[in-house]
């Protein structure tokens, strides 16, 4: 089992909500921590991000409004609210850790650390 763990995925019709969680074992001390997707044949994608000290979060243009990332320091988790899902919001859902963000963060690259993912399925 490597430093972070993703649950909280499952299959949900449209229209539904699921919530996502990311322990980190090691203990939350990155600077930033994200939630990225990739669907069979597609690019992965980085969905939310927040910034550990100040909470401050980002959100891919086509998640907005509809998830809500967040943490829990005492708990060493970071949780990923998903409400109002789609079909196309089926995916793997990765969280990832970095000791530096900037604005190509949803690429992915400056992110050491990765969970195993956890699927996200969402029927019409």
């Amino acid at each position: 089992q490597g430093r972070l763990v993703e649950s909280g995925g499952g299959s949900v019709q449209a229209g539904g909500s699921l919530r996502l969680s990311c322990v980190d074992s090691v203990g939350i001390y990155s600077v930033c921590m994200g939630w990225f997707r990739q669907a069979p044949g597609q690019e992965r994608e980085g969905v939310a991000l927040i910034y550990y000290a100040s909470g401050y979060t980002e959100y891919a243009d086509s998640v907005t409004g509809r998830f809500t990332i967040s943490q829990d320091n005492a708990k060493n988790t970071m949780y990923l609210e998903m409400s109002a899902l789609k079909p196309e919001d089926t995916a793997m859902y990765y969280c990832a850790a970095a000791a530096f963000c900037d604005n190509t963060w949803r690429t992915g690259a400056n992110f050491a650390y990765w969970g195993q993912g956890t699927q996200v399925t969402v029927s019409p």
